[in-house]
């Protein structure tokens, strides 16, 4: 008798939910362009949006849907985002990184650029950095299943230029009347992230160490660019809480291996770097995954925070510059 009453209230919330949306579109405006006749832009996360501010120049308007100091990983969108992503002229994201945006996705009237081929995630976890103990460490830890992608592309700048190549068809297709000036900057772009591929390769030629001790698994591509062996606390999810079991792994390769330097992140707690650096006596900085910026970030964008990440390592390892 009282069975269909959950299908109903299942009805009456989803009515609530579409009026919602509705009302988020109609105060959002804009539609495709802006009242000055930009194209709108949205992107999925930091390194995206400021890829494509880069490129789309003063023909665009693009705005993040991760709010500045924000996780990226834990996003969730608000109705008023999800019909933003349904009227914007573009949307750029990373598929598989961000599920409410996956799911939006679907919605899109516009353009639509996923980095993920050109970004070529061919590192895994399994890949991307080894157990502290030569071991699977059980169930320990959050590093994820392996052969879970690593999402964090960005983190070699060659991989980002390819990104933005790709990434300046899909706008010059979404806006044809600028295409010149897309391709101009995009040449600039990636002159820009070859200078800084350049300087990192050679800041880091020399180092005393090329183990890196990091709170999360977070740069595998950097390490695999940049002939660094990357030795995570816990894994992909900088949120995710390493066992006690890890963390003593991670302690005993500190100390056999002389590591000098345990780095944690800006948008999450330093607490499990800490830890593992008072139990060794080693030291904690600051090693950056530009997810987003926030206000203690070590620069003002993407090429200011990667060249005070070099400095980090440079000074963290050590390393001589050449």
């Amino acid at each position: 008798m009282h069975r269909p009453l959950p299908t109903l209230a299942r009805r009456t919330g989803l009515l609530a939910a579409t009026a919602l949306l509705g009302l988020a579109a109609c105060g959002g405006g804009g539609g495709e362009r802006t009242s000055d006749g930009r194209l709108r832009v949205e992107a999925s996360f930091y390194p995206l949006e400021w890829m494509a501010q880069e490129i789309g120049g003063e023909h665009v308007e693009v705005e993040s849907l991760t709010a500045p100091g924000a996780e990226p990983h834990d996003l969730e969108l608000t109705p008023r985002q999800v019909a933003a992503v349904q009227d914007a002229g573009l949307v750029v994201y990373l598929s598989g990184f961000q599920p409410s945006v996956d799911e939006a996705i679907g919605e899109a009237k516009g353009a639509v650029f996923d980095a993920r081929e050109s970004a070529r995630l061919d590192l895994t976890t399994a890949e991307g950095h080894d157990h502290a103990d030569g071991d699977d460490h059980g169930d320990a830890g959050d590093h994820g299943e392996d052969g879970d992608a690593d999402p964090h592309f960005w983190l070699d700048p060659t991989r980002l230029a390819s990104v933005a190549g790709a990434f300046t068809s899909t706008l010059s297709e979404a806006d044809p009347d600028h295409t010149t000036d897309y391709r101009t900057n995009l040449r600039r772009l990636q002159r820009r992230l070859s200078g800084l591929d350049g300087d990192v390769r050679r800041g880091l030629a020399d180092c005393a160490s090329r183990d890196l001790v990091t709170s999360h698994a977070a740069f595998g591509y950097l390490a695999r660019r940049y002939d660094l062996h990357q030795v995570p606390i816990s894994g992909l999810s900088p949120e995710g809480e390493p066992s006690p079991a890890d963390q003593a792994a991670v302690a005993r390769f500190v100390e056999a291996n002389d590591v000098r330097t345990i780095y944690f992140e800006t948008l999450v707690s330093e607490a499990v770097a800490q830890t593992v650096a008072d139990e060794t006596g080693a030291r904690t900085a600051v090693l950056d995954p530009i997810e987003g910026l926030s206000d203690t970030s070590q620069g003002d964008d993407y090429l200011q925070i990667m060249q005070a990440n070099l400095r980090n390592l440079q000074d963290g390892q050590p390393c001589r510059a050449r």
